[in-house]
Formats: C-alpha cells, sequence, structure tokens
C-alpha cells in the first residue's frame, strides 16, 4: 500500500494537501534521502523528511481518529505558541504520544466558545474548506438597538473588503436594557467575519460565543477551559459532513475512554435552541 505523498503529510496535520503540494514543488520534501517531486507515493517502509527532519506517519488503515471538542475562554489565543506570551489553547488540551491536536479553525482572542481539534488532518482541513459549507452558529451580544433595516443588509449581504458576505440567519434572543442577543449562522470562517459584518452597520459586538460547528454544539455543562472528547457516532457525523469517509479506528477504546468519560460526564447535555440541524 502506498499513499501520495501529500495526502500523507495533510493526514498527519502538517497542513493541507494543496500547501503540501506546494512544499513538495518548492523542494523541502524527501524520501529515503531523495527529494520528492509531485506525484510520488509513500509506503510504510519509507522515510519522510521535512525541511531535514522526520515527519513520523502510519499508514491510513492504521491510523486513529480522535476529536475533541474544546471550550475556549477569551484571552487565549489559537496558535502553539505566541510571541508575546500570551496563553494558547493547545496547552489546555490532552497530551498525546505520537501524534498531535490539529485545529479545526480559530476563533480571535476575545472569542470564546466551541473549537474543535483532531489527530487527523485530512478530517481538519475537509471540516474548514469552503467548499463544505460546514455552518457555524455564534451567539452574539450587541449593543444598542438594531434596526430591521440593518437585520435585512445582514441577511441579503453587505460588501466587506475581502468580499460579499451575510448570515444564512439571524434569531432573536432576547436582552435587556442596552445589551441585547442574537444567535447568528454562517457558512464559511473568514477572519474575524461575524464582527465585521455587524460593525458594517455601526453596531459593536460586547460578547462573541460560538455554539456550534456543523453537528458538534457546545455541551452546556462544559466548563470554559475544559475540554470533552466525541463519540464515534459524533465523529462520523462531521466526517459525513464533509465528505472525509469514516475509520474504524475512531475515537477512544478500554480505559482511556472509561477515564475519558468520567472526566466529562457532567458535559453530556448540547445546548437547546440552536438554529439549524446540519444537513446530513
Amino acid at each position: 500500500m502506498t499513499e501520495k505523498i501529500q495526502k500523507v503529510m495533510a493526514r498527519v496535520g502538517l497542513g493541507s494537501r494543496r500547501g503540501m503540494e506546494k512544499w513538495i514543488s518548492d523542494g523541502r520534501v524527501s524520501v529515503n534521502g531523495k527529494i520528492s517531486t509531485l506525484g510520488d507515493r509513500l509506503g510504510a517502509e519509507d522515510t519522510l523528511r521535512v525541511d531535514g527532519k522526520v515527519v513520523r506517519f502510519e499508514e491510513e488503515s492504521e491510523t486513529s481518529r480522535r476529536v475533541i471538542l474544546y471550550n475556549k475562554p477569551e484571552g487565549q489565543v489559537c496558535t502553539r505558541t505566541d510571541p508575546e506570551g500570551r496563553p494558547t489553547v493547545f496547552s489546555r488540551l490532552p497530551k498525546l504520544e505520537g501524534e498531535r491536536w490539529v485545529a479545526v479553525g480559530r476563533l480571535d482572542i476575545n472569542t470564546q466558545g466551541l473549537i474543535l481539534f483532531t489527530t487527523d488532518g485530512e478530517l481538519a482541513n475537509r471540516l474548514m474548506h469552503p467548499s463544505s459549507e460546514i455552518e457555524r452558529e455564534y451567539a452574539v451580544r450587541v449593543r444598542g438597538e438594531v434596526s430591521n433595516e440593518a437585520l435585512s443588509n445582514l441577511r441579503n449581504g453587505v460588501m466587506l473588503e475581502d468580499g460579499e458576505a451575510r448570515f444564512d440567519d439571524i434569531v432573536d434572543s432576547g436582552g435587556e436594557g442596552y445589551n441585547h442577543w442574537y444567535h447568528v449562522l454562517i457558512g464559511e470562517g473568514r477572519k474575524r467575519e461575524v464582527r465585521r459584518l455587524w460593525e458594517s452597520q455601526d453596531i459593536q459586538v460586547s460578547r462573541l460565543i460560538r455554539v456550534r460547528y456543523g453537528s458538534a454544539v457546545l455541551p452546556r455543562g462544559l466548563q470554559i477551559g475544559r475540554s470533552v472528547e466525541l463519540q464515534k457516532d459524533e465523529i462520523d457525523a462531521l466526517a459525513n459532513l464533509c465528505g472525509a469517509g469514516l475509520k474504524k479506528r475512531t475515537g477512544l477504546y478500554g480505559r482511556a475512554k472509561m477515564r475519558a468519560d468520567r472526566a466529562t460526564e457532567k458535559a453530556t447535555k448540547p445546548r437547546g435552541g440552536y438554529l439549524r440541524r446540519t444537513r446530513s
């Protein structure tokens, strides 16, 4: 069994297939000491290096797939290391041996809520790819009154600096006084897109929480800064959404699963009232 090199590199979380193809074209990748070219394939007995460093990998049939859901607090950044010394989301994740967590998208430092992490880089890339059109739902608290005209503009589309954008749905979630809550649905993940959409109507966002990503919903009992391991049926649902295919080795097993279940037994109920269930 052999696989295309860029597919293996994407699966271990080095980046998207297209990005890995560029690395190969740039001469950064070698197999068994020979610089690789596009079209080369990789077998289990081969030695893969990127920039001279060995990259460990398993055959696809032997690769496990795990996904965790993390409730990010405000103030954390979504990078592995931060030159400014700010806390990162990766410092709070369960430790892995021989694998690494790959983030499915990002949240800015002032946004809290749901982030998915997986050991399967290919699944992560498919979930993030615009062609998959995975729904993201956010709870948004805004300051001041919002006119019907502004809501209509946000539904119909406004022009941002990187192109037109819109909310697929907006639901008034109530509130008192100067602050008001809405739930919004969007099918892409451009940088700060939710905030920029509201700001286009001169509306200030005072709090932003992601509560759903595709079929994964932020559990009501999951404390901020904690994570929960998804079960096999939940992981399979995400894989089906983006066409990643199913795997036998999905989720935790044995004692590891028992420990994870005990650690998260209070965080099993999803939040109610989200806007729409993603297509199956």
